[in-house]
């Protein structure tokens, strides 16, 4: 089961939620924005611009029938629809929630737990650069597990 799966709280509450944590945390420049199928959050914190994009489904990826195999009127597929949208916001609050305490509980650095999302001055985050190369790297099956780190040292 997702986290938030029957969750009620409207997604916009869940944002505004989210603003004021990154706020607490000394983030300036906030801003959010949507557009069909996503919403993003983006702030300064540590001297980084960071970025959150959340894909968010569509009325056509809800399900069309029930455990029954009826049919669920149009009605029932947008209840569902934002009911995955306000999940997607709360699992959103939970992520920034945790890596906010992993860096203050100094588990990681601030760059360990946000670099995927920091935003590079091309306007793509450190992920969207990333992701094609490492999938690339993995494309012939992944490396042996190491019990050394990287290059062989201990």
């Amino acid at each position: 089961m997702a986290y938030a799966e029957t969750t009620t709280v409207p997604v916009e509450k869940s944002i505004g939620e989210i603003i004021g944590l990154v706020k607490k945390a000394g983030a300036t420049h906030i801003a959010q924005a949507e557009q069909p199928g996503s919403f993003f959050i983006e702030f300064l914190l540590a001297d980084r611009r960071i970025r959150f994009r959340v894909l968010l489904p569509a009325i056509e990826e809800m399900p069309k029938y029930d455990g029954r195999r009826n049919t669920l009127p149009e009605v029932k597929r947008r209840e569902i629809l934002d009911q995955r949208h306000r999940q997607r916001a709360r699992a959103l609050l939970l992520v920034i929630k945790a890596k906010l305490e992993s860096v203050e509980s100094k588990v990681e650095t601030f760059e360990q737990a946000f670099l995927a999302n920091v935003v590079l001055p091309d306007g793509f985050t450190v992920y969207e650069r990333v992701s094609a190369p490492i999938a690339d790297q993995y494309a012939g099956g992944p490396p042996q597990m190491l019990l050394t780190g990287p290059g062989g040292r201990g």
